[in-house]
């Protein structure tokens, strides 16, 4: 039977950071706006809108959005490199007969980007959707896995009645994970994955015979 894995994309898949730095470098310069972005990239995970609305006006934060969304192609893909052992876990997953779910909070075309330049290749990918949003796209896709590092990831995948696997190459360590519901954390982050999924498959095949 097939089993599918959700993925979430920045600090899990991607080390999106260099590129949402770049981004932010062009659109502070573009607008003349004082972006904190040291601040910025240490806190990657919530939707752009809310992270605009920190150094836009409520007024401005919808132009803001649109003019970064535009630009990001040209100033943040290239830089923005596969995290250790991302390609190795979407594979891992088609190994074992399963099939490969990216859910993020990313613009969806900008995630797409991503995916294509680092030869990532998902069964499906869906974006604009956070936390406990993530669980309309992993029930819809029938996920009983969620990977990825963020505390919203735990809840989304909680939300979802899936298991929680986190890592800790985003914002939160291992304990902070733990404590948020993480059902898993890999410390090694997703180089620790295939491992992890062939033992986490051999148990499910023993208890469906027992």
């Amino acid at each position: 039977m097939t089993f599918t894995v959700g993925f979430d994309l920045d600090l899990t898949l991607v080390d999106s950071r260099p590129g949402i730095r770049a981004a932010y470098e062009w659109l502070a310069a573009a607008t003349g706006r004082r972006i904190d972005i040291d601040l910025v990239v240490s806190r990657l995970g919530p939707p752009l809108v809310q992270e605009l609305r920190n150094w836009f006006p409520e007024d401005e934060v919808e132009e803001a959005n649109s003019r970064y969304l535009a630009a990001y192609p040209a100033h943040a893909i290239t830089p923005s490199p596969a995290m250790p052992g991302a390609r190795e876990a979407v594979a891992a997953v088609r190994e074992q007969g399963g099939r490969a779910v990216v859910v993020t909070a990313k613009y969806e075309r900008n995630a797409q980007l991503h995916l294509d330049h680092l030869g990532i290749k998902a069964d499906e990918l869906v974006g604009g959707l956070w936390a406990e949003g993530k669980a309309e796209a992993l029930r819809a896709h029938g996920a009983g896995v969620y990977v990825g590092d963020h505390l919203g990831d735990v809840r989304g995948a909680r939300a979802a009645g899936a298991l929680a696997v986190a890592v800790p190459t985003g914002p939160y360590g291992a304990e902070e994970l733990r404590a948020a519901g993480a059902d898993v954390v890999l410390p090694g982050g997703l180089t620790d994955f295939p491992a992890w999924l062939r033992g986490y498959r051999a148990e499910a095949a023993e208890s469906a015979l027992a």
